[in-house]
């Protein structure tokens, strides 16, 4: 059976989304399970999903390799568990599948230079920041959770429990621990 699997970093990613899922159905994919959070990320639950029900004889199917791994490491991983289970994985943008000794081969080739190639992007994107720091062009991210700090401040006065304060704002929980820290270093309040 095809199982499609299709991923984006973020939930801003509306059209990769769509034409993943798209893809993998008229690839064949029966199933496509689905979702919206980084490969870095500790938890795919939908990925996990699949693999606590994977069976033998399945072929997982992905758009693009990135959609399944970001590293190397990972990405072994992740094939060495599929292989466990007798399932295989076939990727569309390279036409390869590991069900074929040359699909294994072309895989750890790809893989590894996916993996250099995430690398020198990386290191790229810290020279950038780097020379951007120091023209005085960078300011980093917007923080969010100081800016709602009035907000959280005032549901923890009324008594708001931290975790369902950072539910209600969008912000996580350790957000709200730090402003809490911080208002009491300031005014010994919270």
């Amino acid at each position: 059976m095809l199982i499609g699997y299709a991923r984006t970093s973020t939930v801003d990613q509306k059209a990769s989304f769509e034409a993943q899922k798209r893809e993998l159905t008229e690839a064949g994919c029966e199933t496509v399970f689905s979702e919206q959070v980084s490969a870095v990320a500790t938890k795919r639950p939908e990925l996990e999903a699949y693999l606590a029900n994977a069976r033998k004889g399945d072929t997982l199917v992905v758009t693009k390799l990135d959609r399944l791994a970001r590293s190397l490491p990972d990405l072994m991983d992740l094939t060495r568990a599929l292989a466990a289970k007798g399932v295989a994985l076939k990727v569309l943008d390279l036409g390869m599948d590991t069900a074929t000794p040359h699909g294994e081969m072309v895989l750890g080739i790809i893989g590894s230079v996916a993996q250099f190639e995430r690398s020198l992007m990386l290191e790229r994107q810290r020279v950038g920041i780097a020379r951007a720091k120091a023209e005085g062009k960078y300011k980093g991210r917007k923080p969010t959770a100081r800016a709602k700090a009035e907000e959280v401040l005032a549901m923890l006065d009324q008594g708001v429990p931290a975790t369902k304060a950072a539910e209600r704002l969008g912000i996580s929980r350790s957000s709200v621990e730090r402003i809490k820290r911080e208002a009491r270093r300031e005014h010994g309040s919270v």
